[in-house]
């Protein structure tokens, strides 16, 4: 396999495609014996030896609690670090819906291989198998796992834990807590993280920002940080650093994710070398309250589950701006079911997005503002009662009326697809390390396990499964490969990498303070301009002209946020409108790369939706000819084309089909 950095000084101008291969390092042998041949090769720290050892981990949402706690019990001395003021706050909390696994409880089918095979066509065969499956694999003792630490999962009337469907599966597997997974979860891996920082194998450092990598010898070996409450920067060595920051979705402005969600560690670390994949491949919700003007700064996510009962339409006449309760059952159409007769409203998210664009678009949107289409609960309230789908969704039902003052057991939910998740990443091999040997990367912020598009509660699923039953084996195996004369004992934070990237920081800070005590536009300004030529141009579908354009449009943007923003305050002090200007400058760079990646990719697949590779009967047409490979980006420098690499996408379990959910 070629070293996948032999083309590192290749023509900088170049943005052709790169015969380079990456070496994903997916092991040989049958696909169901992988991951347990592939643990046992790998090699091992003794437990006197890996107090020897220091790992720092960036973010505490699901991915990076549970990898925290996981090493910290192993023996690691582990330092983790958050935006936040509390791990407790990470955005994972907001998972509402639930957390997939294969345990097959309903006895309605399922299995691990049937997980797998809904992830991968899921996603659109565009994600690696070997990585679905071991996903699918360890899930079952994800769910053991958090049960163990007290997650308090929905049980049925027999005690045993409770399973949901959702979309993209016909099959009922998804462990859910009321409409508060996400949180549940997090304050398993938040107690066992806490568990171990008193006992003092971590480290917590809360309100920090990582803004650099620092790379020694080739390896990751630090990170730079600022300090929100002071401004300074700080220094950290280690062996190894994790980044499990999650993804880029607030490069929209208008997303579902919390405000102070960014992409600045992933992008950064881009920078020093890591290659980034599959940035155009982003996720629309196709359950969020539609926006309602531009005062807002953020959308809210319905849960996906609500479609376990919630039945959703348009009126059948363009144009009918009736009140839904005077418009009879004969008048409406159940467009979801008429449609995919075998899915109905549990179709995947892209599916479910872009049929509510396309009612919309033909004037069937309901609402003041016509984007927007119906979740009625009236048939399952009839059929089960109030009382039963109060239970299943009161805090869901609570939130909506809270924010649209709407009762949703009287009137049917509003909704319109948002962004939401981000499937691409920095690219990683099997064991989750990037291009850049020593940085390891999980969850959301990678690439791995969903493809073109992620299936409901898979998130909470490779969040989980990364943190607590793949990375302490894969970091074990690189620490126990490396020279003993590298480790952090010999390097320390007055290395001249350190100095340099701190000069570089503050250099970067000092500009943007200088432009911002003269700038006369907001930074929220300029990143509202920012989503609504992504949403306009990089949305639910592209074309080749939309795309060219907003290769015009955000460098334009970005020059202007260059000699117009403005900024108060200190830059040596707490600032939120500084950390607002630096993620945002991440994000100008991000997104011209997101709209190059789509414009590149030819065809249209999962979320990922171009005009012009449609079928027709208007779903996603693939071309694997051409495209059925991991786009991987290569950062060349300031000012220079980034070079495209392929991981080419082998599928020797399952067959390479249109996908169908009729």
């Amino acid at each position: 396999m070629t070293d996948i950095n032999s083309n590192s000084n290749s023509n900088s101008n170049s943005n052709s495609n790169s015969s380079s291969k990456l070496d994903s390092k997916i092991p040989s042998g049958p696909i169901e014996k992988k991951w347990d041949e592939h643990r046992f090769n790998l090699k091992l720290v003794n437990p006197a030896n890996k107090r020897k050892y220091n790992v720092i981990i960036v973010g505490t949402g699901l991915a990076g609690a549970s990898a925290a706690a996981s090493l910290g019990e192993l023996g690691y001395n582990v330092q983790v670090f958050c935006l936040q003021d509390s791990p407790r706050r990470a955005h994972s909390i907001a998972a509402q819906g639930g957390i997939n696994a294969a345990k097959s409880y309903q006895n309605d089918g399922d299995s691990i291989w049937r997980l797998f095979y809904d992830t991968v066509k899921g996603g659109d065969y565009r994600a690696r198998e070997a990585n679905v499956y071991r996903l699918a694999q360890v899930s079952n003792n994800i769910i053991d796992q958090c049960a163990a630490q007290g997650v308090p999962f929905a049980r049925d009337y027999s005690g045993y834990l409770a399973n949901r469907s959702f979309g993209g599966a016909q099959v009922s597997r998804t462990f859910y807590a009321r409409g508060q997974t996400g949180q549940q979860l997090l304050i398993g891996a938040y107690q066992a993280l806490m568990r171990q920082r008193n006992d003092k194998k971590v480290k917590l450092y809360t309100r920090r920002e990582m803004l650099d990598v620092i790379i020694i010898d080739g390896k990751a070996r630090g990170i730079l940080v600022r300090n929100l409450i002071t401004g300074k920067i700080e220094r950290y060595v280690a062996d190894a650093v994790i980044l499990a920051t999650g993804g880029y979705g607030n490069s929209y402005f208008l997303s579902t994710n919390a405000m102070c969600s960014n992409g600045s560690a992933i992008w950064r670390a881009h920078k020093r070398g890591a290659f980034f994949a599959n940035p155009c491949f982003t996720q629309i919700h196709p359950t969020c309250i539609p926006m309602s003007g531009d005062h807002q700064s953020k959308l809210t996510l319905m849960s996906e589950s609500l479609r376990n009962d919630g039945r959703v339409w348009v009126p059948a006449r363009a144009g009918d701006k009736r009140p839904a309760n005077q418009i009879p059952e004969s008048e409406r159409d159940y467009y979801l079911e008429r449609i995919y007769p075998s899915f109905g409203n549990l179709v995947p998210r892209d599916v479910a997005s872009r049929n509510a664009k396309l009612q919309c678009d033909a004037g069937k949107g309901v609402g003041s503002t016509g984007l927007a289409v119906f979740l009625d609960f009236a048939h399952a309230i009839k059929r089960d009662g109030e009382d039963k789908i109060r239970a299943r969704y009161g805090n869901l039902f609570e939130m909506y009326e809270r924010i649209t003052a709407e009762n949703p057991y009287k009137n049917p939910m509003r909704i319109y697809p948002a962004v939401h998740y981000t499937m691409g990443g920095l690219w990683v091999d099997y064991n989750l390390m990037s291009t850049i040997p020593g940085l390891f990367v999980l969850g959301e912020a990678n690439f791995s396990d969903h493809g073109a598009n992620r299936l409901g509660a898979s998130a909470l699923m490779q969040g989980l499964a990364d943190g607590y039953f793949v990375i302490p084996y894969t970091i074990g195996d690189y620490l126990a490969r490396l020279n003993t004369s590298s480790t952090s004992e010999k390097i320390d934070t007055n290395n001249t990498s350190f100095a340099n990237s701190e000069k570089e920081l503050n250099e970067e800070i000092r500009k943007l303070m200088s432009v911002g005590s003269r700038g006369k536009k907001t930074t929220t300004e300029f990143h509202r301009e920012l989503g609504k030529i992504m949403w306009s141009n990089v949305g639910m579908s592209r074309s080749e002209g939309t795309l060219k354009s907003a290769l015009t449009e955000i460098p334009r943007l970005r020059e202007e946020f260059w000699k117009d923003v403005k900024i108060t305050g200190k830059g040596d002090d707490l600032n939120v409108e500084l950390e607002h200007a630096l993620r945002l400058r991440d994000f100008l760079e991000l997104n011209e790369l997101m709209t190059r990646d789509a414009l590149e990719r030819k065809e249209s697949c999962g979320g990922h939706f171009r005009d012009e590779s449609q079928t027709k009967d208007n779903e996603a047409l693939r071309d694997d000819e051409n495209f059925c490979h991991v786009a991987a980006w290569e950062y060349t420098g300031e000012g220079k084309m980034p070079i495209r690499h392929k991981e080419e996408l082998k599928f020797e379990n399952v067959h390479l089909s249109q996908r169908s959910y009729k």
